[in-house]
């Protein structure tokens, strides 16, 4: 496994790899078993596994976690070589930002709803490295979890929009055994708030069942809403049918694909989940249904 630093070391090794079909997998490190995850997806559909482990500033708002973001890249080093990894890129960085830079990118109306909403710029910091990675790498595919649903949204658009020669891979969520979905943040999560944070998996999982927008955003807030009474270390954000793609707010007009997504801070740390419903089309009224019959019976 080749661990690289700089960018010209990458170009180098990118060279090298001439044809080869390669994925990616950005990281911000600190890795799970849900990174891990991506790699054995990776390891399945491309020749050569890439991963980077890059702590974006750009993507950390002033009040947010950046300095205390863990960094054990010793252990993440030896977790890549376990998985397969080729290539670990692990630039600094003075390394990746050149001097003086004024060009970035806008995730526009996608990244100012909810997670949007509540960090400000971060999707314009993730999705200026993500491109720069995806520039450097050249890579056939690059995975991405669904954990983090409007960062995948937000990746698939830029790729179209910006006609980026790549394929871009959703991979499933990996859970805890408690349920919680897997973060590098839980570790933050003192035992009592960890039990609290459960709640968030148990009202995705009530409402993964429901078949409107009003029943799964109703369910979902009835478990929510238990979890916060009497709970100042739980304040929920959001729990929203949205549309997976565009994360607009859906209601029962809507059917098909949708996403119920949902953001709590649970003892100062943010956590997010989601989980995929399927809205079925609404019932048809009774008397238009007649009214039809009757209509299509006239000459």
């Amino acid at each position: 496994m080749k661990v690289i630093h700089s960018i010209h070391e990458l170009e180098l090794a990118r060279a090298q790899l001439g044809d080869a079909q390669v994925g990616l997998v950005p990281t911000m490190g600190a890795l799970h078993p849900g990174h891990l995850s991506l790699v054995e997806i990776a390891n399945k559909l491309t020749d050569v596994v890439v991963l980077s482990i890059f702590v974006n500033p750009l993507q950390f708002g002033p009040e947010e976690d950046y300095a205390r973001y863990p960094r054990p890249l010793q252990q993440d080093l030896e977790a890549c070589e376990k998985a397969g990894v080729e290539i670990v890129f692990n630039p600094g960085v003075n390394d990746l930002f050149p001097a003086a830079r004024q060009v970035s990118v806008q995730a526009g109306p996608l990244g100012t709803v909810f997670e949007g909403a509540a960090r400000p710029s971060h999707f314009d910091g993730m999705l200026t490295v993500v491109l720069k990675l995806l520039n450097l790498v050249q890579p056939t595919i690059a995975l991405f979890g669904r954990k983090d649903a409007q960062q995948l949204a937000s990746v698939k658009r830029m790729v179209t929009d910006l006609n980026v020669d790549v394929e871009i891979v959703p991979a499933p969520i990996v859970r805890e055994s408690d349920g919680l979905a897997m973060s590098s943040r839980n570790q933050y999560l003192s035992p009592p708030d960890r039990q609290s944070a459960q709640a968030i998996w148990r009202a995705l999982k009530a409402a993964s069942g429901e078949v409107s927008a009003s029943a799964a955003r109703r369910t979902a807030l009835e478990v929510l809403d238990q979890a916060a009474l009497g709970n100042p270390n739980f304040v929920l954000d959001y729990a929203e049918v949205v549309d997976p793609d565009t994360f607009a707010v859906l209601d029962d007009e809507d059917s098909g694909p949708a996403l119920l997504a949902a953001a709590a801070m649970v003892g100062g740390t943010r956590l997010i989940d989601n989980v995929e419903l399927t809205l079925a089309a609404p019932a048809e009224d009774e008397d238009d249904t007649a009214d039809n019959r009757v209509g299509a019976a006239r000459p």
